[in-house]
């Protein structure tokens, strides 16, 4: 892994200009490396500049500089990575650079698959963050853009697309292929995509637009082309609509790639989406919401990030914080997905709000001198700056008008197009657009940490009624550390007369809270109102608590709430409340039970259950209740499937059923399941389900190894083989555990080590509640195994061993053991971060359980 650090950067930067890259690429040499042969022209501003070429080949053969061959160590350079460039004399420069490189199996790099459904082979690139150096030589930063000119030889029946559009080259038969060059881009933004892919064509706005599959999901990929290429269409025509700058490339790709690490990637011109957005088993509409949303972001980046890029990684906010942000209101504005922000409440924000309250939080726009180089810049694509940058996005468009922020937007997209940019540049833009102090807005909200928190107080005052808004928080940040202004909606709602399971809006007033003071108060002709709703709307980003009688009110008729957005609001501001350990996990429970029955918006019934399922029945509740949790949720599951059993919400059916079979405690119901063809009540047993069942029935020891052989057999695909491997490490038997242990943590000769997918599939099985007395011992082997092959194998296997594979013993000693392990002064930097993350979230489990005990 290359780590570049910012004075690095910024050194080079003042010494060089890079003007093209052209790039030779042979996909013939067999499966373990590829051919890789680069020339970069560029310009050294300064006579005898020294500076360096980022590269990690697998061979070096040949190094040219001006025609001149260079005599260099190639084992050095192998083992540092970088290719010294010394004595340069001022003005232009040729550097020539013939490798060998290694296909990855990590996801990073040049990724190598091969589909077991049918043998067929595919690559694609990851060139983000800093891996472009794993599969060509660059200048390998940020504001180093260039042209680039590519050429590929692959077999001859496999197809080839990138950055710009590919023909090919010559006799079919020689497999060659030559991508359009350019405009000037970044290296973390090449892309290639090569293998015997499925593609669908079309053309709009006199582009061509294409759609592309390995061949064993290309029926699921017809099945869908029409949606596809309609949100694709109707998000492309809105952004022309909001944006002054038309579309800056020549073509536009989207390529559904396997053992994708990220859930897509804005590549120019080929934007790279893990397969599973593919869907190859029944899916409720607001996965296709999710879906058609990264769709949308990914677009967004063509003018975020691609056009406009950061100078720097401390300013990836300026890609990411907007792209989600656009992603959800173009989604809203063009497509038929009117109520994305549901969804970005329930289950988006609340991302942000985890991530905002550990010890690794940090502003969303951080000072430079904390991303002092790639490693520490890789952590910070987060909860931070996706979920709360956006969210701060948001409050900055209710704060300071639309029009005002997009001609903020086209100001700066037009003074830096092609070319970088940082957040002050940024947020002169926008003060050329408006009259309001913009810095002083991003001082309070871009550089401070932390959550606030809205807390009503409500006293009867003859006639009217008094609300104090308790403002608490204001976030960590430089000294004097600014509070932040609000802009949020009160709701006032009242019981139906008629109907007292249903709440009305009485009155709903817009305030700003500007910072100066703990409290606001507000003075209201009338009664009392039942419930009251501070941010009702959710258009600012803060902690919302209720008062004891708004919460009596939406324990009643939280369901009966007339917006999907307000209902997210109050279930976010219980969970809150759980978390904090001032509501009892029960509580939630019951809340829940009670009212998803009455639920219309899947995202809040997929968010609330799975709240409920893996945080407070599996963490936050005493292991002695873990039993009774579980079958609360299931009888929820199951008061979901007898109002849908006509027919009627086919995605709320589904979200039920899953969540039944994760929560079932007896296998026998199961087990009668996977022997049909269909769940009484409910959806079709397709592979998705089956591999589900499964895994539930094997960690209750009521399967083995034949019958995940058998599976198998029935589903010998990718995802057929991640649910094999869940399924195996999940089995109640000693001597299952230690075969993925060695799976997940050994290195058998002859054995090629796991893909990052299948580490993530393992893991996941391996560590279940139900296990605790036979997974005891591994638990120090975790924290001692977990090192060394995150230092072996990298950043990708290092997020996917400390996430999936973290032990769910939620104990004194397994705190006490991480602890130690994060004394360690050599551990992988993003092994540490996700270290530090879980172990936070095991100490807030700890107090949350020990304040229900007492």
């Amino acid at each position: 892994m290359s780590v570049l650090t910012r004075e690095e950067a910024q050194i080079r930067a003042r010494l060089i200009e890079v003007h093209r890259y052209t790039i030779d690429l042979d996909l013939t040499r067999g499966d373990e490396h590829f051919g890789s042969t680069t020339t970069i022209r560029f310009q050294a501003r300064e006579a005898g500049a020294d500076t360096f070429v980022e590269l990690h080949p697998a061979a070096l053969h040949r190094v040219v500089l001006d025609g001149h061959d260079l005599a260099l160590d190639p084992a050095e350079i192998i083992a540092d990575g970088r290719l010294p460039l010394t004595g340069l004399a001022e003005g232009e420069h040729e550097l020539h650079v013939e490798t060998d490189m290694a296909y990855s199996h990590t996801g990073e790099g040049m990724h190598r698959f091969t589909d077991p459904a049918d043998g067929e082979t595919y690559l694609y690139t990851q060139c983000c963050m800093a891996d472009a150096n794993d599969v060509f030589a660059a200048f390998d930063q940020p504001d180093l853009k260039a042209v680039f000119d590519v050429r590929v030889t692959a077999p001859p029946r496999w197809t080839v697309i990138g950055n710009g559009i590919a023909t090919r080259e010559g006799d079919p038969v020689e497999g060659r292929w030559k991508l359009a060059p350019t405009p000037r881009i970044s290296t973390y933004l090449l892309a290639l995509a090569a293998g015997p892919y499925h593609s669908v064509h079309t053309e709009h706005a006199g582009l061509p637009f294409g759609l592309h599959v390995r061949r064993s999901l290309a029926p699921h990929l017809e099945a869908d082309a029409d949606e596809l290429f309609d949100i694709t269409r109707r998000c492309f025509d809105r952004y022309h609509e909001i944006f002054d700058e038309p579309y800056p490339f020549d073509s536009y790709d989207q390529a559904f790639v396997p053992e994708f690490n990220s859930g897509a990637m804005e590549n120019p011109g080929l934007v790279t989406f893990r397969d599973e957005f593919i869907f190859r088993s029944a899916v409720t509409d607001a996965e296709r919401q999710t879906r058609a949303m990264v769709m949308a972001h990914e677009m967004a980046h063509m003018w975020f990030g691609n056009l406009v890029t950061m100078r720097w990684w401390d300013d990836i906010w300026l890609n990411e914080s907007f792209a989600e942000y656009m992603g959800f209101q173009i989604l809203t504005e063009a497509t038929r997905y009117t109520g994305t922000w549901a969804d970005f409440s329930i289950r988006r924000k609340t991302w942000g709000y985890d991530a905002d309250q550990r010890p690794s939080t940090h502003p969303v726009a951080p000072a430079p001198e904390l991303v002092p180089d790639t490693a520490a810049a890789r952590l910070n694509f987060d909860g931070i700056s996706y979920a709360k940058g956006a969210s701060a996005l948001r409050q900055l468009v209710a704060w300071l008008g639309e029009k005002d922020f997009l001609a903020g937007i086209n100001d700066h997209f037009t003074r830096h197009r092609f070319g970088n940019a940082t957040l002050a540049d940024f947020l002169d833009s926008l003060a050329r657009s408006t009259d309001r102090d913009v810095h002083a807005w991003a001082d309070a909200w871009l550089r401070t940490t932390g959550v606030d928190t809205l807390t009503p107080v409500i006293t009867a005052d003859g006639g009217h009624w008094n609300l104090e808004i308790r403002h608490e928080g204001g976030g960590e940040g430089p000294p004097p550390a600014p509070r932040r202004p609000h802009r949020i909606a009160i709701g006032v709602y009242d019981h139906e007369p008629a109907a007292p399971h249903q709440l009305v809006l009485r009155n709903r007033v817009e305030v700003e809270l500007d910072g100066a003071g703990p409290a606001a108060l507000h003075t209201f002709t009338g009664p009392r109102p039942d419930l009251l709703l501070l941010n009702d709307g959710d258009l600012t980003y803060a902690k919302i608590r209720l008062d004891p009688g708004s919460w009596k009110a939406a324990v009643r008729a939280l369901s009966g709430l007339p917006d999907a957005v307000s209902r997210a609001t109050v279930w976010n501001a219980a969970r809150d409340m759980v978390r904090d350990g001032d509501l009892p996990g029960t509580d939630y429970l019951d809340a829940a039970r009670t009212h998803l029955p009455h639920e219309t918006d899947i995202a809040i019934v997929q968010g609330v259950l799975a709240f409920a399922r893996l945080q407070i029945a599996d963490r936050l509740l005493p292991a002695d209740q873990r039993t009774a949790a579980l079958n609360t949720i299931a009888a929820t599951c199951r008061d979901l499937l007898r109002r849908t059993e006509d027919g009627s919400g086919p995605g709320l059916r589904l979200s039920a059923v899953r969540v039944y079979i994760a929560s079932a405690t007896a296998p026998a119901e199961l087990s009668d399941w996977l022997d049909g063809d269909t769940v009484p009540g409910g959806p079709a047993l397709d592979p998705e389900l089956r591999w589900q069942i499964l895994g539930r029935l094997a960690v209750l020891g009521a399967t083995g190894p034949a019958d995940i052989d058998a599976e198998l057999a029935r589903d010998s695909s990718a995802t057929g083989q991640e649910g094999a491997a869940r399924c195996r490490a999940a089995l109640p038997d000693p001597d299952a555990k230690q075969a993925a242990w060695e799976a997940l943590f050994g290195e058998t000769e002859g054995q090629a080590p796991l893909s990052n997918y299948l580490v993530t599939a393992t893991a996941t099985g391996f560590w279940q509640p139900e296990h605790h007395d036979l997974l005891t011992d591994y638990v120090p082997r975790y924290f001692a195994d977990a090192p060394a092959i995150a230092a072996r194998r990298g950043p990708a296997i290092a997020d996917a061993l400390a996430r999936s594979g973290f032990p769910t013993t939620v104990d004194a000693t397994t705190l006490r053991l991480g602890e130690e392990c994060l004394t360690a002064p050599d551990l992988l930097p993003a092994l540490r971060r996700r270290l530090e993350d879980q172990l936070d979230d095991l100490r807030r489990a700890l107090r949350v359980r020990e304040n229900q005990d007492t």
